[in-house]
Formats: structure tokens, C-alpha cells, sequence
């Protein structure tokens, strides 16, 4: 299995809603390093798993969509809980979106799966891995 990583950020207004989220549950601000990692079985015929440009690009557009909001305003997440956990899964999702919908490159279509990882501090992360 081969796999390429991309890194980008983004920073973000919300609370959560539930005891278990504590004092987090008033609005706070977080900002996020992502890590958006591509795999696939076998290399394409210019020997790479993605372009890794078009990955950088990509990651970015949709970390500046999220970025300098609160997502408690966004309708996409209107009464949502936007922990760590979800929002990996969020990113992941649109990013296997702009692969199934061509945006990659046509050899990313071979892309087996996507994980990412979301850093919210030194000492605490999130991953969400799913497949194409």
C-alpha cells in the first residue's frame, strides 16, 4: 500500500451541546492542523499516488471553507456537535467527493482510501479513515 500526506489548518468558533463536553460547552475557538492522507495499491504511470498539488489545493479550499467561522451560524452544521471526530469526517467525505467527481485528477480515481487526522493540540487528535 502506498500512501502521500497533505497538511494544511483552519480555525474555528463552536460549542458543543452535553455535559461530557464541559466548559466547551460555551463558544470557544479552536484551530485545527489537518493531515489528509491518500492510499492506494499500486503507483499510477507517473509513479505517484496523487498529484500532489491537486491534493494540496484541494485540502486548502476546504479548510478555507471552514476557516474564520463559527459553525454553530453554518447550516451544515446546525445543531450538530462539531467535535474533532466529526469534523475529520466531514473533511474526508468532501475530499473523497472532489476524487469521485474527477476534481483529483483522472489516476485518482484508483485512490483505495483517505484518513485524516486532526490535531487540536500538542497532546490531543482525532482520525476518521474510510474508504473509496
Amino acid at each position: 500500500m502506498f500512501s502521500i500526506t497533505v497538511r494544511d489548518h483552519f480555525m474555528v468558533a463552536h460549542s458543543f451541546t452535553g455535559e461530557v463536553f464541559g466548559p466547551a460547552q460555551r463558544l470557544h475557538g479552536a484551530t485545527f492542523v489537518v493531515d489528509a492522507t491518500f492510499r492506494r495499491t499500486e503507483l499510477d504511470g507517473d509513479n505517484i499516488v496523487i498529484d500532489i498539488g491537486l491534493a494540496g489545493a484541494k485540502l486548502k479550499s476546504i479548510c478555507g471553507a471552514l476557516s474564520y467561522r463559527n459553525l454553530d451560524d453554518e447550516p451544515d452544521f446546525k445543531g450538530v456537535n462539531t467535535s474533532t471526530e466529526y469534523l475529520a469526517k466531514v473533511i474526508a467525505d468532501r475530499l473523497a467527493q472532489a476524487i469521485t467527481g474527477g476534481d483529483m485528477g483522472a489516476s485518482a480515481a484508483e485512490i483505495t482510501g483517505i484518513s485524516i487526522t486532526l490535531r487540536e493540540s500538542h497532546i490531543a487528535w482525532a482520525t476518521y479513515e474510510r474508504t473509496l
